[in-house]
């Protein structure tokens, strides 16, 4: 059985769907601060689905579950994501995640579960060194955010030298796009991300799309990102799942497109997709941004054998059809 935290939220559902579409039990446990019951009974349609509400930050709700079900391996997402916030707030990101994640951790050490992987991201890296960016990248995350991901790897490595803990963390680049048959898709309150943000200007009146930062030190001078499709990542998790199962040592991968868009391709992009017209203003850069992030997911390829299939024009394209599910 498949403990996923977090997977009522946006990455952790798809996740549940690949697992669920190859037969596996899962049980997802979200305290539905960020993520959705609505999530959870589309989920419940697709497969065998427990779900436990519940807070990682309280330790007797999540040793429960480990007493409750029997768990083989651990996908973990639950964690507070938001860049801007995490600069602005970091009191909370440290909380949150990182004592979020140590309760997990001991549970499992508890209950004599050794398997996880663990949703990390590319903003451990800060700003690139070079592009793109391998994992041997210096690891320099410049917000509080990307700081909780690169200490709880940090954890994790210990954890695995103490108490054979293994794990893979798996280090995103940008996730777009959403189910391809519209059941779940990316749901955020606020919504923060490019893509949904721009498809909401279609949909609510009187929204202009906001472009922040125009004087980045790249061809446009907009955010360059590696946009990869959000079911191409469920599909990562599930082989990275299985490498771990077969070798039982950790690891850490990065999962990317190997291909960088500025923020004004994805905006013009989005606009030939939809074949609308977006009102767009120019606003000054955010705290905590980097300038230019993209992968090189060599190692994925050959090792986990994961390759990303879906281009960006596909995830724009199930992201509107999902937007459109919700007006």
């Amino acid at each position: 059985m498949i403990l996923i935290t977090g997977g009522a939220g946006y990455i952790g559902s798809h996740c549940a769907i690949n697992f669920l579409n190859a037969g596996y039990e899962v049980v997802v446990f979200d305290n539905l601060e960020n993520g959705h019951i609505e999530t959870v009974h589309q989920l419940e349609k697709i497969g065998k689905v427990h779900f436990v509400k519940g807070d990682l930050r309280n330790k007797d709700e999540i040793n429960n579950v480990f007493k409750a079900y029997d768990i083989d391996t651990v996908i973990h997402f639950a964690g507070y994501i938001e860049v801007a916030e995490s600069v602005k707030n970091p009191s909370k990101y440290y909380r949150n995640n990182i004592i979020g994640s140590l309760n997990l951790f001991d549970a499992m050490v508890e209950n004599n579960v050794k398997r996880i992987v663990f949703s990390s991201t590319c903003a451990v890296y800060g700003e690139p060194k070079y592009t793109p960016l391998d994992e041997k990248h210096p690891k320099a995350p410049i917000n509080a955010y990307g700081k909780t991901k690169f200490m709880i790897e940090e954890i994790l490595e210990d954890y695995d030298r103490a108490y054979d803990l293994k794990s893979i963390r798996l280090r995103y680049f940008n996730v777009a796009g959403a189910d391809s048959q519209s059941r779940v898709g990316e749901w955020h309150e606020p919504e923060t991300h490019l893509i949904p943000n721009i498809l909401k200007s279609i949909f609510e009146k009187g929204r202009t799309f906001k472009i922040f930062g125009t004087d980045y030190d790249t061809f446009d001078g907009t955010c360059i990102r590696d946009y990869v499709n959000v079911e191409d990542m469920g599909e990562a998790h599930r082989l990275a799942y299985l490498y771990l199962k077969e070798n039982n040592k950790s690891d850490v991968f990065n999962i990317g497109t190997e291909q960088g868009n500025s923020v004004k391709e994805v905006f013009q992009t989005t606009e030939s997709v939809t074949g609308k017209k977006i009102d767009v203003a120019m606003e000054p850069r955010r705290d905590g941004d980097a300038a230019m992030l993209f992968a090189n997911a060599t190692k994925a390829k050959e090792v986990l054998k994961w390759q990303g299939t879906r281009t960006l024009k596909d995830s724009i394209k199930t992201a509107y059809l999902w937007e459109k599910t919700k007006h």
